[in-house]
C-alpha cells in the first residue's frame, strides 16, 4: 500500500496513488491534511498548471515546500486536481510501477 512518512509518522496512505514522471500523487482523502500548511510558494508546469506547496509538520519537526498539489489543474492533468505530493523528507513507499499515468 502506498505511504508517505514524515517524522516517523504516516502522513498519508492510499490503496492507489497516481504516478506521474515518477512522482506519486495521493488521493487528498488519505492523506493528513492537518499535517499541511500552505506557503506562498507557486509552480507552473506546462501541461499539469499551477502548484500550490505546503510545509509539512509534524511533533517538532518541519520542511517547507515538502508537499504540493494542483488545485486547479490543465486539462490533461485534471485526474490529479487535489491530489497531493511529496519531496524533500517526506519517505513515500510501496509505490507500484503499474500505477503511472
Amino acid at each position: 500500500m502506498p505511504t508517505a512518512r514524515f517524522n516517523g509518522e504516516i502522513i498519508a496512505e492510499a490503496d492507489e496513488v497516481i504516478t506521474i514522471e515518477g512522482v506519486a500523487y495521493f488521493p487528498p482523502e488519505t492523506v493528513r491534511l492537518d499535517c499541511l500548511e500552505e506557503t506562498a510558494t507557486r509552480t507552473g508546469c506546462p501541461w499539469r498548471g499551477i502548484a500550490t506547496y505546503y510545509t509539512v509538520r509534524v511533533g517538532d519537526r518541519e520542511e517547507r515546500d515538502a508537499a504540493w498539489r494542483f488545485l486547479e489543474p490543465k486539462r490533461k492533468a485534471r485526474r490529479i486536481a487535489g491530489w497531493v505530493a511529496f519531496w524533500k523528507g517526506v519517505e513515500v513507499e510501496g509505490v507500484s510501477a503499474g500505477l503511472v499515468e
